[in-house]
């Protein structure tokens, strides 16, 4: 097992970033889906929890067989994909990764939002217990971003936001910035199969770490589409766009299975794209 807290400053503030959060992962998923590969939304809905009151429960499918380095190609089917269980509580979210081709591989994460600029050392104290974990900051300015994934319109070095008027971040931004925000991440990578665990939990967080720069380098490029909104309106924008994200996997995955049935997890796809 390896656990690493991220602490991830963005220019809003928590009550912004519920709708940013919502909106950037809606169209960020959307984005990322091509090819047969990318999310498919199975499950989104509002759900209770006794301890944390009134959320949501989504359960996606990741598709991403392209995405893995060659020695995983090389041992995983076709079509693969990891399921994504997400209950957002906001200020508080939980999500975890599985995938039922690995029982031995998980990742669990544990999200609490604060308005501050990453300065909380005990916000998992009750979660941690006797853990010790690496703390990561995450500059979504200045860090290196990987070369397929950077856009100059999302450069936030660059980037002014025209009806916020925040940006652009220059160096030392999160010691200055009014409003700030941290997103405190509390990651925990499992692959338990000797002789590749550590390479595997390794891996898994440098790729945890690029998603999560993307993600909120994204939320606040992308402010002046979402800032206006209302959580009504969000929640209609998540509901378009699961649609169209859903429909474009699923056709890919089928014009796959199609011309190449080769296992029962393309036929039970294509049924599944059919319908």
């Amino acid at each position: 097992m390896l656990l690493k807290e991220y602490r991830i400053c963005m220019p809003l503030t928590v009550e912004e970033y519920r709708i940013g959060q919502l909106y950037m992962i809606s169209k960020h998923s959307h984005e990322q889906s091509d090819r047969g590969e990318g999310v498919e939304v199975v499950q989104n809905e509002p759900y209770e929890d006794p301890a944390h009151g009134q959320g949501q429960f989504t359960e996606k499918r990741v598709y991403l067989n392209s995405k893995l380095p060659t020695w995983a190609r090389a041992v995983v089917p076709k079509i693969f994909y990891v399921t994504e269980k997400a209950w957002n509580y906001y200020p508080y979210t939980i999500t975890e990764y599985t995938c039922s081709f690995l029982p031995k591989f998980s990742i669990h994460i544990e999200t609490k939002y604060e308005d501050n600029k990453g300065c909380n050392d005990n916000i998992f104290d009750t979660e941690l217990k006797e853990q010790e974990r690496e703390v990561c900051a995450v500059d979504i300015a200045y860090d290196e971003i990987p070369e397929r994934y950077y856009k100059d319109s999302e450069d936030l070095r660059y980037f002014k936001s025209e009806k916020t008027s925040r940006g652009m971040l220059q160096e030392g931004w999160r010691d200055t910035q009014d409003p700030i925000m941290c997103s405190y991440k509390l990651v925990t990578v499992k692959f338990e199969v000797w002789g590749l665990q550590t390479r595997v939990e390794q891996f898994v967080h440098k790729v945890v770490r690029d998603v999560l720069l993307l993600g909120h380098r994204q939320a606040f490029a992308w402010v002046d589409e979402w800032i206006d909104m209302t959580l009504d309106d969000v929640r209609d924008y998540e509901c378009q766009m699961h649609e169209k994200t859903n429909i474009k996997v699923c056709l890919e995955q089928q014009e796959r299975s199609t011309t190449n049935p080769s296992s029962l997890d393309d036929i039970q796809i294509h049924d599944k794209a059919s319908t």
